[in-house]
């Protein structure tokens, strides 16, 4: 594992510098599904700060228990598959940040949970000392391919645009920080480069109006094989499971 992290910070590093971007401004989710606890652990070790899970399930086997980073800051959860309605309540427990929220009904279910949500261990906190504080990114299924989930391409800015007609206190225990998509799945990282340019423009565009936009900063896309051209098109969240857990092995238990 660690000459794997080595080798893929060094496709980091150098697709930050072709960018002109600093690595700092890139974070690298570890996508531990189907991977054990013992790997989680490993990959603590060296150094791992946020892990990607996409069942809900295994998030809580292996995150319930708060967990700490080499550098003293508490390891953060994200969960970055579909969830479905009668997830979201277990979800937004474990999670510190949820990737892929398609629907206004979600964001409406997440609000009310997160506002019943005791203080006591959660990431952060309400203003007034109550409920939990979660981070929050909308997938877009960019590539429209019918395989993935997220909202569509032609109606994502509305979406959005209902969002902001709510007001910026309609959601007070959420961070509504970004969007997410996953690259075509062709085999060539530069088929990618289109959706992932969609999705930049219409995160900028947002950002720039404030209010409930105010925290519109980031962009999980890129994984393994498409990386390079997803922080060239300004991603500020990787998800990286196979260049660094290896291959998973989809017959034995997770933890």
């Amino acid at each position: 594992m660690r000459e794997h992290l080595a080798a893929l910070e060094a496709r980091i590093t150098e697709a930050c510098k072709i960018a002109g971007r600093s690595r700092d401004a890139v974070k690298l989710v570890w996508v531990s599904k189907f991977h054990p606890a013992e790997a989680v652990e490993n990959a603590i070790a060296l150094g791992a700060t946020d892990f990607g899970e996409n069942r809900v399930q295994e998030a809580e086997l292996k995150f319930s228990t708060p967990r700490t980073a080499l550098d003293g800051s508490r390891v953060r959860c994200h969960v970055i598959g579909p969830v479905q309605s009668n997830k979201l309540k277990k979800a937004a427990i474990v999670a510190d940040c949820i990737h892929s929220i398609a629907s206004i009904e979600a964001v409406e279910k997440l609000e009310k949970v997160c506002a019943a949500l005791p203080a006591a261990g959660s990431a952060a906190v309400g203003e007034n000392g109550s409920g939990k504080i979660l981070d929050i990114l909308f997938q877009v299924n960019a590539g429209e391919e019918e395989t993935k989930s997220g909202l569509d391409v032609h109606e994502a800015e509305a979406f959005l645009e209902s969002l902001e007609t709510r007001g910026e206190n309609a959601f007070p225990h959420l961070r509504i920080r970004g969007l997410m998509t996953i690259g075509k799945n062709t085999g060539v990282a530069e088929d990618s480069r289109e959706c992932f340019a969609f999705l930049r423009n219409l995160q900028r565009k947002f950002l720039a109006k404030g209010g409930v936009f105010a925290n519109f900063d980031q962009l999980s896309m890129g994984m393994t094989g498409d990386l390079e051209v997803a922080i060239e098109e300004g991603s500020t969240m990787i998800r990286v499971g196979t260049a660094l857990f290896g291959e998973r092995d989809y017959s034995k238990p997770t933890v």
